[in-house]
């Protein structure tokens, strides 16, 4: 029998499950996954997103046992089991961060499986680090991923030392996807019409401030009057935000066949990865180089410019780090106080009385100086 691997949603979700596979939401709002056939026995899956996913849902289907691999304990192989089924934290990340650190897992794994932990030392993990320096991102990410697994082994006493502590980060200057102008927004608009998806997709990053994970989610369920509120797929963080009049607007002249505000040519939702290639090409259409996050970039900028304080854009904009909205706020808290303070100085030494010399009428300032010169 022949299987095809599900593909995803933007939150990672399986967009179809493969036959005979329900999922259910946990009192902790956690998706869980199950084997039944009709009214039969349930047999618990892993996630989709699991490698292990395909070998026990063939098992389930056939009634074969699953032969596992013999996985040695103190192994890396065998904290990284245990992290993935014990960890709080690890439940805690969402389907896309889970998803990210098992493909590094994935690379880490082949060829460290059996790696005694007591040999992962620091100097492996920045060995680590460095041979990732060409790309800065996935470095980061490796070492992210690692210090999540290490730091949960030390709390729970199987490691003496957590070996991810003092490893230094690529050291890099970067900005990132360059953010949009109010000139490729001008662009953006004259191209692509009041009533294209596109534009609705435009509208929703800049005036609403979602993501491109969150724009092909949202929908009118999440909308009630003029108020938006959803969860975001990348930190769980809710964001609730007016819709004003023109993004309104927009929305009521898009037409749609379901309840997602952002579909494809075939009247359905787009996932993550397919709604940046095809927000990409669009913006090729109208003559801009750039991606839909430089787009929330410009949104976030405007915000600060216009006098949003950080807790008003970890707000807007889902953040959980004070730091990302720092980023935003801090050049322009910068030029605004600057401003202000030169204000209060000038106010103050307006208030210092300058003496001058009490001259009478008829009198010449410029003798009385020489006069005073000569004394």
């Amino acid at each position: 029998m022949t299987t095809h691997a599900p593909s995803y949603d933007g939150s990672g979700m399986p967009r179809k499950l493969p036959l005979h596979v329900h999922k259910q939401k946990t009192r902790h709002e956690k998706w869980v996954f199950y084997f039944r056939i009709g009214k039969g026995k349930r047999t618990r899956l892993p996630n989709p997103n699991d490698p292990a996913f395909k070998a026990a849902y063939m098992a389930a289907l056939t009634g074969e046992p699953v032969v596992a691999p013999k996985v040695y304990e103190n192994t890396l192989e065998w904290l990284w089991g245990r992290y993935t089924t014990e960890s709080a934290r690890w439940q805690g990340y969402s389907a896309s961060t889970q998803k990210q650190q098992r493909l590094i897992m994935a690379k880490v794994l082949k060829g460290n499986a059996r790696a005694a932990l007591s040999a992962i030392s620091q100097d492996v993990i920045q060995e680590g680090v460095d041979k990732r320096h060409e790309t800065p991102a996935q470095a980061g990410n490796f070492l992210k991923a690692m210090r999540g697994l290490f730091s949960w082994a030390k709390k729970m006493r199987l490691i003496a030392t957590d070996p991810t502590i003092g490893v230094e980060k690529p050291s890099y200057k970067s900005d990132g996807f360059p953010a949009w102008t109010v000139d490729d927004v001008k662009g953006f608009r004259t191209r692509h019409t009041v009533g294209t998806p596109e534009r609705l997709a435009m509208e929703l990053m800049l005036l609403a401030g979602l993501r491109r994970s969150d724009v092909v989610l949202a929908g009118r369920q999440h909308i009630s009057g003029r108020i938006l509120s959803m969860d975001t797929a990348k930190t769980g963080a809710r964001v609730t935000v007016e819709l004003p009049d023109v993004l309104l607007a927009v929305m009521d002249t898009t037409p749609r066949r379901g309840l997602h505000l952002v579909e494809n040519a075939h009247g359905r939702p787009f996932t993550k990865e397919s709604f940046g290639n095809w927000f990409r090409e669009k913006c090729t259409e109208a003559g801009v180089t750039k991606s839909a996050h430089g787009l929330r970039k410009l949104s976030a900028t405007l915000a600060a410019e216009g006098g949003a304080a950080t807790h008003h854009l970890l707000a807007q904009y889902g953040w959980t780090n004070i730091a990302t909205a720092q980023i935003y706020t801090k050049g322009v808290d910068r030029a605004r106080l600057g401003i202000e303070g030169s204000r209060i100085v000038a106010d103050q030494i307006g208030n210092i009385e300058i003496p001058h010399p009490n001259l009478g009428e008829g009198m010449n300032p410029e003798n009385t100086m020489k006069t005073t010169s000569k004394k």
